[in-house]
């Protein structure tokens, strides 16, 4: 196993053995690539979960071998060879087709064939040795005139039959085949018959009438055409020639051109190839297509849901949340610097009542009752006409505060489930609305995690990609978020707490029952007074956790409590003590980190440490800023070809990257629009989150559609 893994990611195999022990030993990915390098050899995060997956694959391989074997061996038809070959077989695709052959079938035309007693004279046909008689006389005895094998013909046909599936199941030919589809194959999509003017059929007009090269077709064109056909309006089919391939099967599979039964042979040939082998193909190909779009998808969903989460967050700042409206009003909730909840409104300063003078008395109100620092604007409907009645009411009553636009995808989810009645039971659900909205700007992390990552909107087709293999990526780029910034104890949600290594919702549940009946944890060590919390999950957790203003400086750290110990050696070492230490670079760079080394405490252990120490809790995200929309861009209306605005990248493809220039309508910047040379990778370019200046080369007003560029 651990020889496979080492060749499969090209990593040294005690380095493997090592990662494999630690994780099959409880410890969690996050802990073991901050806490455990001299063990691992420094192994990322990245390195870590691709040896975890791989030893996941491994365990599914060996489980489904122990059924293959179980269930051909019931069958009396285990052989020593097949059970080498099944045993040595190092990939699921190959050990379904040695199983094919033994897999329990429905009643097929072969099948039933064999029930009438036609197997031996398959095999005599399979065999192609001299018959030394007449065909007619190699037939006759299996012909029972009074049952279902009425004549020779009969008995033919149903022999050809078993013939015929017998070579269809063969694992090279299937492989061979496969391959040559994935080379010669073309994909085709063809819109279906009374489906093309329905209204639902619009958005794949492009797959009406498309062919594809099989090896070259995009993923996101593979999902786009299977969501057609979810939906009933595509019909998607392999077309493969196959000229070439049925001669060289042929010339394969009827190998004694002499053989009495040579002429029927090379029919069934055409027969197997026809009705069995390319419908096999198709499905493999359209199944492998899929599959590869799925990881191709989920990939760029991990990606972008990453740089959602680490995005810059405004801080601890008195924040006023505004849920926009037309007919029932905006929703206004006001937050302290912690996130807590503090008051709420309701104005109407957009049509149909444009009641913008008492609106703004109640705007005015709040910021000045609850000294609001930031107003974050919910970025859906009514949003711009909301944002210009605050920068104007800003603007005209010289207001110290800053408006940010914020997206609001998820919110509305967010506000009607449980953990928000949870936290606030009395209040309107669109008032939770405009909370969360308010959060998002304070710490795009610690509120974002409260919502389905599905719902955030910075992914494409992710309901028709393999949800569980989704669900486990976005899990570990969550998870990877969290620990990457830390949490703070005394504040975090149970959502937020549930991400720290070693934790997990229940706990993270039992942490905040403890925290709010006896108070605040004064130290890391309290941690380990919560019920049930034990020393493993204190040592994976620990690390990541913060405590502000503790006794224990090193508290507020990314130093693991394990490592205290070097840090007062340190101090000694300078006749400091470790307040001192903490945020002085200029002190710490006088130490030689080879001094440190001692026992399990390597090299990369203490240079991870004097790091920490010259800027301990530093927040790993980039510094806040806000996108300013033009003030003349309101609705989709008001782009023209030719404008250059400022925007902020929502989402990224493999085709390109889609930009809220503020009208509703996100604009796409395509893959040859983002630079002056070849880009084969639009995130190399831009990530979600990025605030970007483009320039509008075509709006499509009959398909609410605006092409942007990064070239001008």
């Amino acid at each position: 196993m651990v020889a496979a893994i080492a060749t499969e990611l090209g990593i040294p195999p005690q380095r493997i053995r090592v990662a494999i022990e630690l994780l099959q030993s409880g410890n969690t990915v996050p802990f073991i690539a901050r806490y455990r390098k001299e063990a691992t050899g420094t192994l990322d995060e990245i390195q870590l979960r691709a040896i975890e997956d791989a030893l996941e694959r491994f365990e599914l391989l060996q489980a489904r071998k122990r059924t293959v074997l179980k269930s051909i061996d019931g069958q009396g038809l285990l052989t020593d060879a097949l059970r080498q070959q099944i045993q040595q077989c190092g990939d699921m695709a190959s050990l379904e087709l040695i199983y094919l052959p033994f897999k329990p079938k429905r009643r097929t035309r072969a099948e039933i064939a064999r029930q009438r007693g036609l197997q031996p004279l398959a095999d005599q046909l399979m065999a192609q040795r001299s018959l030394g008689q007449s065909k007619t006389a190699t037939l006759q005895p299996y012909v029972d005139a009074s049952g279902d094998v009425p004549d020779c013909q009969a008995a033919l046909e149903g022999a050809l039959d078993i013939v015929a599936e017998q070579w269809s199941e063969d694992p090279p030919t299937r492989k061979w085949l496969v391959d040559q589809a994935f080379k010669f194959g073309k994909l085709t999509s063809k819109v279906k018959r009374g489906k093309k003017d329905e209204t639902s059929a619009d958005k794949f007009e492009q797959y009406f009438d498309r062919t594809e090269s099989v090896k070259r077709v995009p993923g996101h064109r593979v999902l786009a055409m299977m969501r057609g056909v979810s939906e009933g309006v595509l019909r998607v089919q392999l077309h493969f020639d196959g000229t070439r391939e049925l001669d060289e099967l042929t010339r394969r599979l009827v190998q004694n051109r002499q053989f009495e039964f040579a002429s029927e042979l090379r029919a069934c040939v055409q027969d197997c190839y026809q009705r069995l082998l390319i419908p096999a193909t198709e499905s493999t190909i359209l199944q492998q297509l899929k599959e590869q779009a799925d990881e191709e998808a989920i990939e760029v969903f991990g990606k972008n849901l990453r740089e959602l989460l680490m995005s810059p967050p405004a801080g601890p700042r008195v924040t006023l949340g505004v849920d926009p409206g037309f007919r029932t009003g905006c929703k206004l909730a006001v937050v302290d610097k912690t996130g807590r909840f503090l008051d709420h409104a309701t104005v109407f300063p957009t049509p149909p009542r444009n009641d913008t003078d008492a609106a703004g008395r109640t705007l005015i109100g709040l910021i000045q009752k609850h000294g609001v620092e930031l107003i974050a604007i919910g970025n859906g409907t009514a949003s711009r006409e909301t944002e210009s009645f605050v920068r104007t009411l800003v603007r005209e009553n010289d207001l110290s505060v800053t408006s940010v636009m914020v997206s609001e995808s998820g919110a509305s989810i967010y506000s009607a489930s449980d953990l928000a009645v949870k936290e606030f039971p009395n209040l309107d659900l669109t008032v939770r609305g405009a909370i969360s909205i308010a959060r998002r700007l304070q710490d795009p992390l610690a509120e974002l995690v409260k919502t389905d990552p599905k719902s955030i909107g910075v992914g494409q087709y992710q309901h028709d990609v393999n949800q569980p293999r989704l669900r486990k990526c976005l899990d570990r780029v969550v998870e990877s978020c969290v620990n990457t910034v830390g949490v703070d104890l005394n504040t975090a949600s149970a959502p937020l707490l549930s991400y720290v290594a070693g934790i997990g919702p229940k706990l993270a549940e039992r942490i905040v029952n403890y925290r709010d009946s006896h108070g605040r944890f004064a130290s890391r060590t309290d941690l380990t007074s919560v019920p049930t919390l034990g020393k493993k999950a204190f040592e994976q957790a620990a690390g990541f956790l913060r405590i502000r203003g503790g006794a224990q400086p090193l508290d507020d750290s990314a130093v693991h409590p394990e490592c205290y110990r070097v840090v007062q050696h340190m101090a000694q070492r300078l006749g400091r003590d470790v307040n001192s230490l903490l945020g002085n670079p200029a002190l710490t760079q006088t130490l030689s980190p080879e001094e440190f080394v001692e026992g399990e405490v390597g090299l990369p252990t203490v240079r991870d440490i004097l790091a920490e120490l010259a800027k301990p809790g530093r927040d790993p995200r980039s510094e806040f800023r806000a996108v300013k929309f033009s003030e003349t861009v309101n609705a989709f209306e008001d782009v023209t070809a030719g404008m250059v605005l400022e925007g902020q990248v929502t989402n990224v493809t493999h085709f390109g990257a889609f930009v809220d220039v503020g009208v509703h309508q996100d604009g796409l910047v395509h893959v040859s629009q983002l630079a002056d040379r070849f880009v084969s990778d639009p995130s190399e370019i831009v990530t979600v989150g990025d605030v970007v200046r483009v320039k509008v080369l075509e709006v499509d007003a009959a398909r609410k559609r605006i092409s942007l560029t990064l070239k001008f």
